[in-house]
């Protein structure tokens, strides 16, 4: 059975890592204020979040080259870079589709220094000047660390990352309650919290992290995924997961991440995990169909598509009675 849906303190570390991510997300819904992108940002997530990493990660290379100071461009890159180690990172396990533990390996190396460099940049300017903008970058700096720290399962690395980037985005929204990007990473911080065992609090205590609300990051993941100019589709890709992995809410997480595999359809990432709903519930010729959808376009990364194609034989061999 699904055991390590029980609540742990694994769950946190992983929870508060992944909700950096949730802190890049879709560019392509400009609202009123805090952010202005250039626009090969909003060109490169667009390639991102269609499942082409390379060609995204060289857009915002070019971008470093711009503007060097601007913590933007390197977030952005690691961003591309931490879709990969995703995908790469997936199995399946317990029934589900995700990823679950990671070696350390010195690849990890480049991704980690575009975190250490954006925090850098982002805690000068706010040194000469304090806004919002650079606060969120300052967050999403620490949290790019925490996500790789929460998937090699370094807790207490990720635990001071999380709770560093926590401090950036309450300041952010401090500075600009309008920043609606940060509600994805207080979202997620808020969910997993909340999601701690009886051991794992009393090391939370220990540790002095602050408390969660699950039903609170809830709604914070919502306002974010349908107003953050930055993060509205990694807020909604983790929402629509984490009702499924914990919360087994497959029919809710399948109405909350269809608007993505409709927006980008060529994202495997996206197929494998409505695919993977859509067998939670039953459905096994809508779920084959998304697993094959997935290798229609392989991603750019040979190890991410060579991860995919295992994945999608995998999830329609798991299907009932299926010969896919």
């Amino acid at each position: 059975m699904r055991e390590f849906r029980g609540k742990s303190l694994r769950a946190f570390s992983l929870g508060v890592a992944a909700f950096l991510i949730a802190t890049l997300g879709m560019a392509s819904r400009a609202h009123a204020a805090s952010l202005q992108l250039p626009p090969e940002a909003t060109d490169g997530l667009r390639l991102l979040y269609s499942g082409q990493s390379a060609a995204a990660r060289a857009l915002f290379s070019r971008l470093e080259q711009q503007e060097p100071k601007d913590p933007l461009p390197y977030l952005l890159e690691a961003d591309a870079r931490w879709w990969e180690i995703y995908c790469q990172s997936c199995e399946m396990k317990w029934g589900f589709i995700d990823a679950w533990r990671r070696a350390k390996t010195s690849d990890d190396d480049s991704y980690l220094a575009l975190s250490t460099k954006a925090i850098g940049l982002a805690e000068s300017a706010i040194a000469q000047h304090d806004t919002a903008q650079m606060e969120l970058y300052d967050g999403m700096g620490y949290l790019l660390r925490a996500r790789l720290l929460g998937l090699r399962d370094d807790r207490l690395g990720t635990a001071r990352a999380g709770v560093a980037a926590r401090q950036h985005l309450l300041r952010c929204l401090e500075l600009d309650p309008q920043m609606t990007d940060a509600y994805t990473g207080l979202g997620l911080y808020n969910y997993y919290v909340d999601t701690l065992s009886t051991m794992a609090r009393v090391l939370r205590y220990v540790m002095g992290i602050p408390g969660g609300d699950k039903q609170e990051g809830i709604r914070q993941l919502k306002i974010a995924m349908n107003d953050g100019p930055l993060t509205a589709v990694e807020a909604r890709f983790y929402l629509a997961k984490n009702l499924r992995t914990y919360d087994l809410q497959y029919a809710q997480a399948a109405d909350v991440l269809t608007p993505l595999v409709q927006e980008y359809p060529t994202n495997p990432t996206f197929a494998l995990l409505m695919g993977n709903l859509e067998g939670e519930l039953g459905h096994n010729e809508s779920a084959a169909e998304y697993y094959r959808a997935a290798t229609q376009v392989p991603p750019s990364d040979a190890a991410c598509a060579a991860r995919v194609a295992q994945l999608a034989h995998d999830g329609s061999a798991a299907l009932p009675g299926a010969a896919h």
